[in-house]
Formats: C-alpha cells, sequence, structure tokens
C-alpha cells in the first residue's frame, strides 16, 4: 500500500487532533453504512492525504484479508488445521489501523489479529503455522516487529506496555500497540497495564476491538458504560471509533500514534464493530446470539461500506473488481499450499526454542523422550535419540 509511511500524513496537526479528549462518547464516522462521506471537522484532518488510489488499496486490503479468512475456516473444514479464529467482519478495525503504523512500530496482538499480521507483511504459510498444530510460535517477531500472536486473554496489553517503556528509555518515538477484544477489558493484566501505562505515561496505544462478543458474553453483560469510557479512570484519553469505518479507524489510530510520538502518554480506542463468524471453529453462535443481530450488522458489513464509498466515486470499475478477485484468490492460494504442504515436524522438534541456552534440565527431559520413543521400534524415534546424543 503507497500511504506515507509515516502514518502521520506530514504536517503538524491542529492541537485539537494532538489531544484526544472527552472519553469516547461519541462515535467517530467518517464514511456511512451507505457509503456517504461525512465530514468530521476534527478527524478529516488526519485522512486527508488519502487518495483515490489509496482508497482502492484500503478495498484491496479489506478485500485480501477476508478471503484468507474464509480459506482458513476452510482448511480447518477440511481437517488441514485444528482451530482457526476468523476476524469476519472485523476487516476495516484491522486494515485501517494497521496501515497506519510505522515499520518501527511494534504490534502486540491477540490471536484474530490476521489482518494486522498481512499489513506488516507476514508470510501466510506462517499465520496458519501454529493452527496446523506444526510449531509453537508462527514467526520471527524482530522480522516483522510483530510478536506472535497471544492465547492468553489480555497477556499482550502487559508485553506492549513493557515494550513501550523500552521505547521511552531509548529516547526513540516509536509506538507500542497493542490489541484485544472486548472481553480483555475484563481481564486483570489488561487493567494492570493501563495502570503501569498511565504512570509512566509510556508511548503505547490500547487498541479494543469491541465485536459485542466474548465468546458466548455479550458487552453488555460485562459493561454497563461504554469500553471506552473505562480508560478515563485510568487517567488514559479515548476515543470511540466506527470499527467498520475503514478511514475512521485509521484516522483514530493516527491521533493516538501522534500523542504517543509527542510525548503525550497512551491512548486507548474503542473501535466498535461485530464478530459475524464464530469466536473460533469450535463455537457455534446461533447458541447464544440472535440472528435478527446479525443481519442488522450486516447491513453495516466493512468491505460494502468501502465498495459504496468508491462506487459513489466512479472508482468501482469492472476493472478493480476483477484485479482485487484475482488477487485475493491467488493469496488464498498461496497460503493453503503452503499449509498443505507444510512438512511434519520431527518428534523432539518440541524441545527447541524452549530456552535461549541449553540446559541440563531440559536436556534431560529430550533424552527421556527419545528413549520413550525408541521403545516403540518407531525410526523416527530411534533416529531423534541419536541426534539426541
Amino acid at each position: 500500500m503507497s500511504i506515507d509511511e509515516t502514518g502521520q500524513g506530514g504536517t503538524a496537526a491542529p492541537n485539537s487532533a494532538r489531544h484526544p479528549h472527552g472519553q469516547g462518547r461519541d462515535l467517530v464516522q467518517l464514511v456511512t453504512p451507505s457509503g456517504e462521506r461525512v465530514s468530521h471537522p476534527e478527524f478529516d484532518y488526519w485522512v486527508r492525504d488519502i487518495t483515490d488510489e489509496q482508497l482502492c488499496s484500503l478495498f484491496e486490503d479489506m478485500t485480501v484479508i477476508r478471503r484468507i479468512d474464509v480459506e482458513a475456516t476452510a482448511l480447518q473444514r477440511q481437517g488441514e488445521l485444528a482451530l482457526w479464529p476468523p476476524l469476519l467482519g472485523q476487516e476495516a478495525a484491522q486494515i485501517g489501523s494497521g496501515r497506519a503504523l510505522r515499520l518501527d512500530d511494534f504490534v502486540f496482538s491477540s490471536y484474530r489479529e490476521n489482518g494486522v499480521a498481512y499489513c506488516r507483511g507476514v508470510d501466510l504459510t506462517d499465520i496458519v503455522r501454529v493452527w496446523r498444530g506444526n510449531a509453537s510460535s508462527g514467526w520471527d517477531p524482530y522480522a516483522i516487529n510483530m510478536a506472535t500472536p497471544q492465547i492468553i486473554i489480555g497477556a499482550q496489553t502487559l508485553h506492549a506496555t513493557g515494550y513501550a517503556m523500552g521505547i521511552q528509555n531509548d529516547g526513540a518515538d516509536s509506538v507500542a500497540v497493542t490489541y484485544f477484544g472486548d472481553g480483555a477489558t475484563s481481564e486483570g493484566d489488561v487493567n494492570e497495564a493501563m495502570v503501569f501505562a498511565a504512570s509512566f505515561q509510556v508511548p503505547v496505544v490500547f487498541f479494543c476491538t469491541n465485536n459485542h462478543w466474548a465468546i458466548s458474553e455479550p458487552v453488555r453483560l460485562q459493561s454497563h458504560i461504554q469500553l471506552a469510557d473505562r480508560a478515563a479512570g485510568f487517567g488514559i484519553p479515548s476515543l470511540r471509533v466506527d470499527g467498520n469505518d475503514v478511514l475512521a479507524v485509521m484516522a483514530a489510530t493516527r491521533v493516538a500514534l501522534d500523542r504517543a510520538r509527542r510525548g503525550g502518554g497512551p491512548t486507548f480506542i474503542e473501535a466498535v464493530s461485530y464478530r459475524m463468524g464464530p469466536h473460533t471453529t469450535a463455537d457455534d453462535p446461533t447458541r447464544y446470539r440472535d440472528a435478527n443481530e446479525l443481519e442488522d450488522w450486516a447491513a453495516k458489513d466493512p468491505i460494502s461500506r468501502i465498495a459504496a464509498l468508491l462506487e459513489r466515486k466512479g472508482l468501482l470499475t469492472d476493472g478493480l473488481q476483477q484485479q482485487v478477485k484475482d488477487k485475493a484468490d491467488a493469496v488464498a492460494r498461496g497460503m493453503r499450499t503452503g499449509c498443505t504442504t507444510m512438512p511434519d515436524p520431527e518428534p523432539l522438534d518440541v524441545f527447541k526454542h524452549v530456552y535461549s541456552t541449553p540446559n541440563s534440565w531440559l536436556d534431560r527431559q529430550q533424552d527421556h523422550y527419545a528413549r520413550y520413543l525408541a521403545s516403540f521400534g518407531d525410526p523416527a524415534g530411534a533416529v531423534s535419540e541419536e541426534g539426541a546424543r
């Protein structure tokens, strides 16, 4: 994507944009569900550099990651993956924020931000490596400046805050960005991270995707106020944005990044979206979710919205749609090939990369396991045992 790598759009921002105020009570929206571009006196500034070509690129990004998601779900249903956490319906939140980041910013995500990983340039085979059961970690975090997905709910917010402290100590102007869902806001880790981030005013952005369901628990049950309002108790400014509006998400993320880079400390973003699919492929949302609710949110679909905007601008040509479809199909095909041709790990690979340096405690476990495998007369176990020696 050709958006300015700085993510800031050039010149200095007006004061009102540099200092997010209020506590997220207003939902920031720049594009309506019908594709109408609406003016916002504060946030228009932050996307003023987005050209028609870049709008088309955002449309392509969102289409591609939905295609990745659909393909991965199919792979799971076909027995090629053990599990998959769909992002269906949350494309704008991930692409809008992911494309606002600089290369030197560092991302700490949950297990659902595959769209952000795509923006960071992850190898698509690495996205499915863990879900296939072939590795305990998907990629080298320092190759794309994004930590591998965190399964423990909310733990990544602590990691991001600690990393942000390192940025602060180094005197750099990069930012740590952490993604989590609405359910994670009830976890102690998230609250502790926000206390620490506010206390030391570190450059971290807390990006909460409110998709309305923490597995089977609705957000209205765990919070009787807007999630963005919770940040006020920690002394952290917050923004509440339409998470299905890619431009609004990008603008809000740029506001938060700019504030962090200028030494203004943390910001909390609540991106209001909806989880159109299941929590994971092991979940059945029809058991707890009203079909009418799903229908209502389908009318706010993030990809349909940006497509409608492009159509209003005369940009949604047959050529563009075919180009985007071809790109999405090619990406999905590459991911499928990488998944199905992935070599199985050797039995003793489970002991690799557990510690940065060898130690006798782990060596002893490896030796015992190699002998156990060899006791079955398994050639692979025998080879592994020989290798262990």
